[in-house]
């Protein structure tokens, strides 16, 4: 497994600052990353936490997925590589 984990079922109103402090929960975290609408600039509801070691990664799925997140359950799992 590696460290980048997809968060799906953010809150609209939660801050990357926000995510990267929930997720420092669980190990230490390299970047946190929600993704915006291009052409609105609002939050598409979903993003990416890096955390330092694949065993971080896994204690923050565990910690998080399925679980309350400001106000919202999200969905924790391992990210996969894009595709072109």
């Amino acid at each position: 497994m590696n460290a980048k984990l997809f968060v799906g079922g953010i809150p609209f109103a939660s801050t990357e600052a926000d995510l990267q402090a929930a997720f420092e929960k669980a190990g230490s975290v390299v970047s946190a990353k929600i993704i915006m609408d291009r052409d609105t600039g609002r939050s598409r509801g979903f993003g990416f936490v890096e955390m330092s070691s694949s065993e971080e990664a896994a204690a923050a799925m565990e910690m998080w997925d399925g679980q309350e997140f400001d106000g919202r359950a999200i969905a924790v799992k391992p990210a996969e590589d894009r595709q072109d």
